[in-house]
């Protein structure tokens, strides 16, 4: 508020009645209501950015996926499938499906692997995918991978030692990560 002298205070002062509060209140309560709206669509063109990135770094991880592993020959690859319960609703899905006639692997995919909860969480989703399987997989061997785009060490380890294969996006291309000696990689 600028400075004011006691003699414009005053006036200023006299001016005030319930309905210049009022109007005044109003204003101020229409330009929260549209900031409101601005924070709104800028959060959803942020969040909307954010699973851009990392759709483009799924895309970028499924390209030629089968050829890590060629010890397996996974030669057929499916891309966000969703699995359902008995009564048709939706449990989770899989980013990344690899198949062949006798196994599969399930690839979870983040744009950064940072977290031991995203180990965790993928845990949970092999369980699922165990307890109602796509036609996809049926009764087939099932492995499981963790990628992303950026990998943390520690969170590299504990995703070996729950028996998930890594695989980490290096420039344009996707590495797998080469497991520790003595490495078994689970089957669900």
């Amino acid at each position: 508020m600028p400075e004011m002298t006691a003699q414009e205070a005053m006036e200023w002062g006299k001016t005030l009645n319930f309905e210049t509060v009022w109007a005044t209140i109003t204003k101020l309560g229409e330009k929260v209501d549209k900031m409101a709206e601005k924070v709104d669509r800028v959060t959803a063109n942020v969040g909307g950015l954010n699973r851009s990135v990392g759709e483009l770094i799924e895309t970028l991880i499924a390209a030629r996926l089968w050829e890590k592993f060629p010890e397996y020959d996974l030669k057929r690859a499916y891309q966000r499938l969703p699995l359902f319960d008995e009564k048709n609703a939706q449990k989770t899905d899989i980013d990344i499906l690899l198949v062949n006639t006798v196994m599969c692997m399930a690839v979870e995919v983040k744009r950064e692997l940072d977290r031991m909860k995203d180990v965790d969480e993928h845990l949970r989703r092999m369980q699922l995918i165990r307890q109602y399987p796509p036609e996809q997989i049926g009764n087939k061997q099932l492995f499981g991978a963790m990628a992303g785009g950026v990998v943390d060490p520690d969170v590299k380890n504990y995703a070996y030692e729950s028996g998930f294969f890594v695989l980490e996006l290096t420039g344009e291309s996707v590495h797998l990560v080469p497991p520790p000696e003595g490495f078994e990689p689970k089957k669900w």
